[in-house]
């Protein structure tokens, strides 16, 4: 059965994409979760509208990301942490701590949208990325001092 997605499904396809699947995957998950329509030419003309919709919109939010990542591109935050001995951290410095330190500066970042492989575990100067948009990424500086 062909059906045009309406969303982009993973190890399917994209939005606006007329793609074949099983009569019953279609039937049974894609139609009745809005994320896909039976691939007549009345649906792909209402898809077409709706995608030239929807690249409008994401054009938008793409240039919204990178105006904010020229903004956080030369920002620094400093976080206070209780070490030990050979600056080991008593804990450590994840994405909602760096998530709270950029809200101090008025930058209101989701803390899903910053990217930490690991949990910061070490003082020091670290590099930490900021993800604003599929293809909009910002560094910002993370500096985890002593806490006194």
């Amino acid at each position: 059965m062909e059906v045009i997605l309406r969303e982009d499904v993973e190890k399917l396809g994209t939005r606006g994409q007329v793609v074949k699947v099983a009569p019953g995957f279609a039937r049974n998950f894609l139609i009745p979760k809005r994320l896909a329509v039976p691939a007549t030419e009345a649906n792909k003309k209402i898809i077409e509208q709706e995608r030239q919709a929807y690249l409008r919109k994401e054009a938008k939010l793409e240039t919204e990301a990178a105006d904010l990542a020229k903004l956080l591109s030369g920002v620094a935050v400093t976080i206070a942490q209780k070490a030990g001995e050979n600056d080991q951290l008593f804990g450590s410095v994840t994405a909602k701590d760096v998530a709270d330190a950029l809200e101090k500066l008025n930058f209101n970042i989701d803390r899903r949208k910053i990217e930490l492989e690991h949990p910061i575990k070490q003082l020091g100067e670290h590099e930490v990325t900021v993800r604003l948009h599929r293809s909009v990424q910002a560094a910002i500086k993370v500096q985890v001092v002593k806490e006194e």
